[in-house]
């Protein structure tokens, strides 16, 4: 899971630190510079994937500009610049640099800037790590098949594993200064690499009507593509694989009190590109083109949350799009809760006062963070903790949306 964001020279982010948590919530008013924090972190996942074209970042829901106006553009020699992003992976020593750069000349695409031998030392760590493990898996199952004490050739497995280990990694230890320094490398880089796996896949959700009642559209990335093409054939997978995960969905969509139950087709290869709902009012079933908005956007969000297939870090842009404002104060409590069942680290915009409301500011794991501009125009942020919360003139508690309503915690607009 990511702890930590320092951003450096992309678009409004000329140099901006952020400690981050499980679940996270941007507010601020509009163009402070929210989305472009979701944009810098899709930006480092393409980086460690190696995939830095156009189509790629257009994909994954970032807003492609010219080369120069994807940096911050406050001067001139800023359009020159290499955009930096350092990432805080949980439970590794220090923070992991992505940095590119773009020559500015027409077809060409941004590079990753790297210290090339460390990153084929990184690799080579890993698939070392990975071989022996296998190995080990391999000696342990032939000894099972074989009757032997399993304690026994594991101990033997490993310390032939440990000796091995520490005959070829003293071949690098001469770009190291120390053993201290080269075995806390050796920690972060399986760390990094297995964070790095989850972070690939990251995207940026901005769910759309069209894409959400057509279900015969696919979109270019699986499961889901950034507007929620793909939807029916993920619900079709979750029944498939996982019925406890439907019967979490059905569950959280009891969030409305009209609905009775959801029927999905069970043939994958169906031509039937719908799903039935039943409302317990009515004498009759309809489809996701009959459903109302609302409904279909939290039944994509509980859907992205409990797939084992969908990715394990994302954001949701605009959450609060077509939901009635208690339901949002609801549903934000239900994400968070399935966000910590099924291991998912969350970033989502909103400019709906009810979405704070659904936030437990005594939960480090869940974050408030409010961003501005300041007169340089360069976005800021400041978390809102439960310390911050204000309370009334009758020292009562306020409640979060109201205290942001009155500009208690910032993020409006001052000019009018």
């Amino acid at each position: 899971m990511i702890r930590a964001l320092q951003i450096n020279n992309y678009k409004s982010l000329h140099e901006l630190k952020l400690d981050v948590g499980r679940f996270n919530v941007l507010i601020g008013e509009n163009g402070c510079g929210k989305s472009n924090v979701l944009e810098a972190i899709a930006l480092a996942a393409a980086t460690a994937a190696d995939k830095l074209d156009n189509g790629f970042l257009v994909s994954r829901g970032i807003r492609v500009t010219e080369p120069q106006l994807m940096r911050a553009a406050f001067s001139e020699e800023n359009l020159r610049k290499h955009i930096l992003l350092r990432v805080d992976y949980q439970n590794a020593s220090g923070a992991h640099e992505y940095v590119i750069s773009h020559n500015n000349e027409p077809y060409t695409k941004w590079t990753r800037s790297t210290n090339r031998l460390i990153e084929e030392i990184k690799e080579w760590i890993y698939k070392f790590n990975q071989e022996q493990k296998k190995e080990i898996e391999d000696i342990l199952n032939k000894a099972k098949i074989a009757d032997i004490d399993e304690e026994i050739v594991k101990i033997t497995a490993e310390e032939a594993f440990n000796s091995r280990k520490k005959l070829a990694f003293n071949s690098f230890s001469w770009i190291f200064p120390n053993k201290e320094e080269f075995e806390s490398f050796v920690i972060d880089s399986e760390i990094i690499t297995n964070e790095e796996a989850r972070l690939k896949n990251f995207l940026i959700y901005s769910p759309e009507n069209t894409a959400l009642r057509n279900f015969s559209k696919e979109g270019q990335i699986e499961p889901l593509g950034i507007n929620g093409e793909g939807l029916l054939k993920l619900l079709k997978v979750i029944q498939s694989k996982s019925p406890e995960q439907l019967e979490e969905i059905v569950t959280c969509l009891e969030l409305f009190d009209w609905f009775d139950n959801l029927h999905i087709p069970e043939n994958f290869s169906s031509y039937e590109d719908k799903v039935t709902i039943t409302d317990r009012f009515l004498s009759t079933a309809f489809d996701q083109r009959s459903a109302n908005e609302g409904f279909l956007f939290v039944l994509f969000y509980i859907a992205l949350m409990v797939s084992d297939d969908t990715p394990k870090i994302f954001a949701i842009d605009n959450i609060d799009v077509a939901l009635n404002p208690k339901l949002c104060t609801k549903l934000i409590k239900e994400l968070v809760r399935l966000a910590k069942k099924y291991d998912k680290q969350v970033f989502v915009t909103t400019h709906n006062p009810a979405i704070l409301d659904g936030i437990d500011l005594g939960d480090d794991e869940q974050r408030l963070l409010v961003l501005k501009r300041n007169k340089e125009g360069h976005t800021r942020v400041k978390r809102i903790e439960l310390k911050d919360k204000p309370r009334s003139s009758t020292d009562e508690e306020l409640r979060l949306s109201e205290a942001f309503l009155r500009g208690y915690l910032g993020g409006l607009p001052k000019g009018f």
